[in-house]
């Protein structure tokens, strides 16, 4: 999990185009009301690949004040934050272009009927032939390989939360990125989810585990503290 610190730089776009107003066609949440769950009041929807172009800056400043969960990519990441946010523009500009790509972000509706950004996740099937099924060569453990060679996993990227997701009531089923990440998985009957994550970042390791991950069942300490990530699966 890419943890941003208060430095990091923020894009500079025009205050008004952060908050969009809900037309009549859409979805609204039912208002927050005292003492429900703090994700009950945010609505959660996909977005066309055309929605993710024309709020792609809406996605980098969320980027900018949240943190990112799974994978972190070495290759990118450099030591300053303009590095660790260039990955994930490098990152989500190579994933929007897989074949089954899907994008889910989570709005909160103001008493104006303003809407922010508030959560984002993505993912893809994972095709043999794939870059990511070349990523997975050697994590997965035997039982998944025939589901990986029939298009049965499911790579779910990344998860944009607020800190608060990602250390209060973690095991709720309404927890924000319990929702976001069983909606990607919902229309996939019977994928199994899957995800890498670094293997120095425990911030996102343990966040995950918390949201129902659970490590490959091959992994040991001995066999796999020389690899530089870690595989988790999500059924």
């Amino acid at each position: 999990m890419t943890v941003h610190t208060p430095g990091h730089p923020v894009t500079s776009r025009p205050s008004p185009l952060g908050r969009h107003r809900i037309s009549s066609e859409e979805s609204v949440p039912h208002p927050r009301r005292r003492g429900a769950p703090p994700e009950e009041g945010e609505f959660v929807r996909p977005l066309t690949r055309r929605q993710v172009d024309d709020r792609l800056w809406e996605l980098d400043e969320l980027y900018a004040r949240t943190s990112s969960c799974a994978p972190r990519e070495p290759a990118y990441v450099g030591p300053s934050g303009q590095d660790r946010w260039t990955a994930f523009q490098q990152r989500l500009a190579d994933h929007i272009r897989r074949p089954g790509f899907e994008l889910l972000v989570a709005e909160a509706v103001g008493p104006s009927g303003a809407r922010d950004l508030t959560a984002c996740a993505y993912g893809f099937p994972v095709h043999r032939g794939g870059s990511w099924w070349r990523d997975l060569d050697g994590y997965l453990p035997e039982d998944l390989l025939d589901v990986a060679h029939a298009d049965g996993l499911f790579a779910i990227a990344d998860i944009l939360v607020e800190r608060r997701v990602r250390t209060q009531d973690q095991a709720r089923d309404w927890n924000l990125a319990r929702r976001l990440q069983k909606r990607l998985l919902a229309g996939h009957t019977g994928a199994v989810g899957v995800t890498l994550v670094d293997r120095g970042d425990m911030d996102s390791y343990r966040a995950l585990l918390a949201w129902g991950w659970r490590p490959s069942p091959t992994e040991t300490w001995a066999t796999s503290r020389f690899v530089s990530r870690r595989l988790l699966v999500l059924r």
